[in-house]
């Protein structure tokens, strides 16, 4: 291995020293800071989320950034990030199973009837609900990346019908594969629960609009739990009240925290929680930073490489 390691600014708002323990443990080759140094130019490496405007302009030296999250979407467009760093993103990282669970919650809440248990007991009646098999129930997952394809694989081997969408084709086992315009608004048609997992693009912003949402079967149930500018919250809100869409378990939202005033949060037939679905690791993070330093070091290829010109 190469002796001379990397000065690395690690900006973690949350827990910062837990983090610098870990990865100074993990990464014991390269030199890591809380704060700029005297002489910001010769940080090489940034770890972090969260980076506040000009963030980036002193270190002038700056070849790689790894954020501690799944989205990128933050940081591909920075004008304060040159084109020139490398921005290498959190490959599962113990987010998958996660958001698997969050998915099969949201699965067996539609399928099984509770939330209409619950509105039930509200008003104090008693009324058992026909019970549907879960291979009558069809699933749709937006996005078939790291954490798509996870959902859609696991809730297939559940046995869920499932129907996963991708800008470009993919195949997956037990999974009905589409792509394109067209093969995006056929899985829309069919899926009773669409669980959105795309990443934050200029191609994905505002995807599920107006337009998009009134595909949906009357009545079917919508998981966001992506990025929060991925939907029309306004054009949510009105399938939810007209009854197009049963429900919603929302996760991400355009604002965080979610606004005490917001309608969602007194909608009927939404779940909210607070961007909780798939949280980061701290162990599988340091191990997959770690090892990413140490590549770059060497000048071995990086696990994650972000296309800027795609956004993930």
């Amino acid at each position: 291995m190469n002796a001379a390691g990397l000065d690395v600014l690690l900006h973690a708002p949350r827990s910062p020293e837990r983090w610098l323990q870990a990865l100074a443990a993990a990464a014991p080759l390269h030199r890591f800071h809380l704060q700029l140094p005297e002489h910001p130019e010769r940080i090489r490496a940034w770890v972090g989320w969260a980076a506040p405007l000009e963030h980036f302009v002193p270190m002038t030296g700056l070849a790689l950034v790894l954020p501690l999250g799944a989205g990128v979407d933050a940081l591909v467009d920075r004008p304060d990030l040159r084109s020139e760093v490398q921005i290498v993103r959190l490959v599962d990282a113990g987010m998958a199973e996660q958001m698997v669970e969050y998915a099969l919650y949201a699965a067996l809440q539609y399928q099984r009837g509770f939330a209409r248990y619950r509105e039930q007991q509200a008003r104090g009646e008693w009324q058992p609900l026909r019970r549907r098999s879960r291979g009558s129930v069809q699933i749709g997952v937006l996005g078939l990346g790291a954490l798509g394809a996870a959902v859609a694989g696991e809730l297939a081997r559940f046995g869920y019908r499932v129907a996963g969408w991708s800008r470009s084709a993919k195949s997956l086992p037990g999974v009905q594969c589409l792509s394109g315009a067209a093969g995006l608004n056929d899985m829309l048609r069919v899926s009773e629960v669409l669980i959105d997992l795309l990443p934050s693009t200029a191609d994905t912003r505002g995807l599920l609009d107006r337009q998009h949402l009134a595909l949906l079967p009357a009545g079917g149930q919508l998981v966001l739990a992506s990025r929060g500018d991925r939907y029309d919250s306004r054009a949510l809100l009105e399938c939810l009240q007209s009854g197009q869409l049963g429900g919603a378990q929302i996760d991400v939202f355009a604002h965080e925290p979610l606004p005490a005033n917001d309608p969602l949060w007194r909608c009927r037939g939404v779940a909210i929680t607070p961007h909780v679905a798939a949280m980061t690791v701290l162990e599988d993070s340091v191990a997959q930073i770690a090892a990413n330093l140490d590549r770059f070091v060497n000048g071995q290829p990086l696990l994650g490489l972000v296309d800027r010109q795609r956004g993930y």
